[in-house]
């Protein structure tokens, strides 16, 4: 095994132990396939006050990442088919999120800024389970990996184009990379109605490959942040996903 891989198993394996330690067993699990994260740079001063919690920065800058993918077969860790039946409604829906990366008693996470969704059951229960930032969107992908070809919007608000280059391979990413900081992340932390809250997430490592994309409409961004007016984009990875991601209860901070 070379280098990357066991530096990425090493972080994997890391939450893993932390995820059962804290958990014992998942409280959900899924798959979150075709994944698009976008990354973007803006000035830590003009991110950290609309953050309730530390900015994890890296070389003193901010990031903001959206995630276009899908989530696939959620379920409950226990019920086995009658659980898969029950949750039939929400098993399957697509995902656009905002978020930031931050710490809190020396753990690296992500902070939720805005999470889009095309499923309104989930819309119903996210924020009052896990405090997420949920809001339904129309979300149109059109993801075809196989054709190297990736394109997206949410509602008429922003919109996407990416090419995979050709013969390129999915891999772990490089370790100590920006791209390792930014998408190698297992606790993710909210904040909604003055209560923040964690929760736990483990799964294999993302094989990835870095692309450029371009970004034909951030009207979006702009609107829901608005230090995206001094953001610029300094990064793209596609991913096939990650399979049976384990994901813990919320836990409340204060």
């Amino acid at each position: 095994m070379n280098e990357t891989a066991i530096a990425a198993e090493d972080l994997s394996q890391a939450a893993r132990q932390r995820f059962l330690a804290r958990e014992r067993k998942p409280l959900l699990i899924g798959d979150w396939t075709r994944a698009l994260f976008l990354h973007f740079e803006a000035p830590a001063e003009l991110v950290q006050p609309y953050i309730p919690f530390e900015l994890d920065l890296r070389d003193g800058k901010a990031f903001i990442s959206t995630v276009a993918f899908s989530m696939e077969g959620l379920r409950p860790g226990l019920g086995g088919a009658l659980g898969r039946w029950l949750f039939w409604p929400i098993a399957r829906h697509d995902f656009f999120n905002v978020r930031t990366y931050v710490r809190h008693n020396g753990q690296p996470g992500i902070y939720f800024i805005s999470e889009r969704l095309n499923n309104r059951c989930c819309v119903l229960g996210g924020p009052l389970t896990y405090g997420l930032p949920y809001q339904f969107a129309r979300l149109r992908y059109d993801h075809r990996p196989g054709e190297g070809r990736l394109e997206g919007a949410v509602e008429d608000d922003f919109a996407y184009t990416a090419e995979i280059p050709g013969g390129a391979a999915f891999q772990v990413c490089a370790p100590g990379s920006l791209d390792e900081f930014l998408i190698e992340r297992y606790t993710a932390y909210t904040s909604r109605a003055r209560c923040s809250r964690y929760f736990d997430i483990w799964h294999e490592p993302w094989r990835q490959i870095p692309l450029e994309a371009r970004i034909t409409n951030d009207h979006l961004l702009r609107q829901t942040f608005p230090c995206f007016n001094q953001a610029c984009l300094v990064g793209a990875n596609y991913s096939p996903g990650v399979h049976n991601v384990w994901m813990g209860a919320p836990r409340r901070i204060w």
